[in-house]
């Protein structure tokens, strides 16, 4: 009969679940009602506002470290299964496991489906399954262990005797330790081979200190709030409550639990309101924020994973977003904190300032206002460029400005909120902060500095309207006093101070390579070895830094650059091994972005501006070499009649052509000094892309020299050794004052004939600037800017005549590009390039003074 009875039970297992659990919900739907009709929202709302700051705040911590205890479960969990695991690691996932059954536990369901997820990589489904229900087991005995304390409490010493009717509860809830022990000690299944006395003391104790420590905590928040109580009277009701909520499977006893704790408190005199509060808070901070802690480590963990598997794209979208919001609310703060110092009255009645108010910093001081919103803006420039040296600053300035903004009596709740999100946002922005130090670009001089200026222009014109009554501004907008204006004046000039101190800081020191010295021998051999280009003999001008590419620490590459702002303007072509080009290129970008730098390239090829195109690099046409093809040149024909006549008239009044070799002694130096002089008339000279006069750069190759009929030097030109067997060049030409028209014409004919006779196939006269580009209407937008500057800049560089006087010789043009990194600013990287070129050879010998003490500005 009993098998008969069992069998019928069994099969009909699950309806009889659904019934209990049904009947339960309709029970816990029902006296919620009655609770609910009988308290207000009002007084709900009363009780709530009567906890203190401080109280709260205990509250969360104690909260947080009650949870702590059930990561026994999992350190034991471990021990039945393969592998080794950090306790970093079970602690992280077992926050996580907890949190997620304590709120949404599903009869244990959830529980095991986590731990077969953090703890099962190495063990099979089996060893997971079996370790679990082994640890399970143990889940209530902390609780069946209380129901013991609790009917000591009420039959035993009287404590809590109104809960009496309920001992059916804890009788229930004390039988399950005992007759679980005896069942897992005295079974001979192999299932409890390995469960030891110490393993279920562990999970025993580790259970007690669970329920016990949820307890502990649930008398805590009473205390807290001031609930006038016998807590010890609390502890049966509190048991019987927990028993409920397990019995009923609801996740986390969810209304069973808080039923009968309502129901229970009202025994022991504690008002309904008070109860629903004391209920709601005990919820709060031991469920619902351990568990939203548990679920940003949950995201992290399967992030990891997830990102894992992308190669590191999502982290990098996250670190990257992170400090694009991070920087944006620093310079954010800044301006509202300046707008704060500078217009208090104005901003004080301005509806859109008040409703960003609470989502900023701000001190009560007002020149420290001042102080803290420019060092804000400043460590968010470094932020912006991702720039390692901004991070502990950065820190360090918010920390403070969150304590001194937490203990303003005026700071919200919502504060703590927005400090909590920027805190994070720092921490994960720390991962793409790789550089060494910040290089100033125009841009961020210009809205830094334009911030800075504006503030300033403004605050002395109200000072000045407060001083003098002069200029008309609504009262709201004027200081109370001068006194109040002058040290806010004051704050400013410190600020000037902070902002570049704090530059300064960020900018730091260059790298080594950047002020290599220069080493003329070094260069020489890799042209020597690998043959150089049409600008290679530039770098001897010494107005260039060299930066070299090595492999086993032998020079493989040299390139030539300038620096302007973040930008490194590199002349020409690389200069080297052809076959290391690509990675030096990258050996070059990389050490560049480091230090917050991006090379821009001048005057470079075809090939070259296509292997950059694969890099990353955007380009424009700038320009057009012109070559002469000396191997079929001749003065012979309708073409060159003009230049015939002129060679005929130079021999007929015996003038000379001679190429001279170095070394030169001071002599020669000085005559052509003279020339050189002569020929500048006054005006300075321009390096980089060109030569200028230089006694050491004219003694690195050839000169060629045009004498007059009494063997005196009257026009000169250095020739350009390019290192290679089919192209040559010049470089300077000048000529005297007493030299014949058309002098520069002789010199470039006997250059083409001496050429063309030493075996070179092409004579560069050089790039004709902004020719030949932008022409069809379908060219992009940039080239067509370019060809108007072409057409009409003749006022400032004649580009025309220059183009049609080489016209005369030239038997193909090559085209020349500038390529800059995409994403640059084009009109910026030009603007950049255009300043190295034109400037003045002169210009660094007549820098003010005063520039050297400004560390923000680079002085190359």
């Amino acid at each position: 009969m009993l098998k008969k009875i069992w069998s019928f039970i069994d099969k009909r297992m699950t309806l009889f679940k659904i019934i209990f659990v049904f009947s339960v919900l309709i029970f816990v739907i029902r006296e919620s009602a009655k609770v609910f009709r009988e308290v207000s929202g009002n007084q709900l709302r009363e009780v709530v506002s009567q906890q203190s700051q401080g109280a709260i705040l205990a509250m969360l911590v104690v909260g947080f470290i009650s949870i702590l205890p059930m990561m026994i479960y999992d350190f034991s969990i471990v021990r039945f299964l393969p592998g080794t695991f950090s306790k970093s690691y079970v602690i992280k996932s077992g926050w996580v496991v907890n949190t997620f059954t304590n709120l949404l536990g599903f009869g244990g369901l959830l529980g095991a489906s986590l731990r077969a997820h953090f703890y099962g990589k190495n063990a099979t489904r089996k060893q997971v399954v079996y370790a679990i229900s082994k640890v399970a087991l143990f889940l209530v005995s902390g609780l069946s262990l209380l129901c013991f304390v609790a009917l000591v409490l009420v039959f035993g010493f009287g404590i809590g005797s109104q809960f009496t009717h309920y001992w059916i509860w804890m009788a229930a809830g004390a039988v399950y330790f005992p007759a679980m022990f005896i069942f897992t000690r005295y079974n001979q299944s192999s299932f409890f081979d390995d469960l030891t006395i110490k393993e279920e003391a562990t999970m025993t104790i580790g259970s007690f200190l669970e329920w016990g420590s949820a307890l502990g905590f649930f008398l805590f928040v009473g205390y807290m709030m001031g609930i006038d109580a016998r807590f010890a009277a609390i502890i049966p009701i509190f048991v019987v409550a927990n028993v409920a909520g397990v019995i009923s499977m609801i996740p986390g006893g969810l209304g069973s639990f808080d039923v009968f704790m309502v129901i229970g408190l009202g025994f022991v005199g504690v008002g309904k309101s008070d109860a629903i509060v004391w209920i709601l808070m005990y919820r709060l901070f031991y469920y619902l924020l351990p568990f939203l802690v548990g679920v940003i480590l949950f995201i992290h963990d399967t992030g990891s994973k997830i990102n894992q598997y992308l190669d590191g794209l999502p982290k990098i979208i996250i670190q990257r977003t992170a400090q694009i919001l991070l920087t944006a609310f620093m310079y954010f703060s800044g301006i509202m904190m300046l707008l704060f110092a500078t217009i208090p009255d104005v901003v004080a009645e301005n509806k859109f300032y008040l409703k960003l108010f609470p989502y900023t910093i701000l001190f009560l001081s007002h020149v420290l206002n001042i102080i803290v919103a420019f060092l804000l803006i400043g460590l968010a420039s470094g932020l912006w460029s991702r720039t390692k040296r901004a991070f502990v600053p950065t820190v360090i300035v918010l920390l403070i400005s969150i304590v001194n903004t937490l203990l303003n009596e005026a700071f919200t709740w919502r504060m703590i909120a927005v400090f909590v999100v920027i805190l994070v946002l720092l921490m994960l922005s720390k991962g793409v902060l790789y550089r060494d130090r910040m290089a100033n670009s125009w841009g961020k001089l210009a809205f830094n500095g334009s911030i800075y200026f504006i503030t300033f222009l403004a605050y002395a014109l109200l000072g000045i309207a407060t001083h003098q009554n002069r200029l008309h501004f609504d009262k709201a907008y004027l200081f109370p006093s001068e006194a109040a204006w002058l040290i806010g004046f004051i704050g400013l000039l410190v600020a000037m101070f902070v902002l570049i101190g704090i530059n300064a800081y960020l900018t730091g020191k260059k790298p080594a390579w950047f002020n290599l010295p220069f080493d003329g021998p070094r260069i020489q051999r890799l042209i020597d070895q690998y043959g150089g280009n049409e600008v290679s003999q530039l770098a001897f001008l010494k107005d260039k830094t060299i930066f070299y590419y090595q492999e086993g620490g032998v020079d493989q590459v040299f390139f030539m650059f300038r620096q302007v702002a973040d930008k490194l303007v590199i002349m020409g072509e690389p200069v080297g091994n052809p076959e290391k080009f690509s990675a030096a290129i990258d050996y070059f970008m990389e050490q560049a972005d480091q230090q917050g730098y991006r090379l821009v390239f001048y005057e470079i090829n075809e090939d070259m501006t296509m292997m950059l195109h694969e890099k990353g690099f955007d380009f424009i046409k700038t320009g057009e070499t012109g070559l002469v093809d000396v191997q079929n040149f001749t003065l012979a024909g309708k073409r060159h009649r003009g230049e015939r006549a002129l060679m005929n008239k130079f021999e007929r009044e015996n003038y000379s052509f001679e190429i001279l070799k170095p070394p030169f002694d001071h002599e020669f130096i000085e005559t052509l000094r003279s020339i050189s002089n002569e020929w500048l008339d006054g005006k300075e000279e321009k390096g980089f892309s060109l030569g200028f006069f230089d006694e050491y750069y004219l003694n690195q190759a050839p000169i060629a020299v045009m004498k007059n009929p009494e063997g005196k030097i009257v026009a000169f030109a250095n020739i350009m050794t390019s290192g290679n067997d089919e192209v040559t060049s010049i470089d300077l030409m000048r000529s005297s004052e007493k030299a014949p028209s058309g002098i520069m014409d002789g010199i470039f004919v006997n250059l083409y004939n001496q050429a063309k006779d030493d075996g070179f196939q092409y004579f560069d006269l050089g790039m004709s600037p902004l020719s030949n580009v932008g022409t069809s209407r379908f060219s992009f937008m940039e080239e067509r800017i370019v060809h108007i500057i072409y057409e009409y800049g003749a006022r400032f560089y004649s580009f025309e005549g220059l183009r049609s006087y080489k016209d005369k010789y030239v038997d193909k043009w090559t085209p020349k590009y500038i390529s800059y990194f995409k994403g640059s600013s084009l009109a910026l990287a030009t603007m950049q390039v255009f300043t190295i070129v034109n400037r003045r050879v002169d210009e660094k010998r007549r820098r003010p003074r005063f520039i050297k003490f400004l560390p923000f500005i680079d002085e190359k």
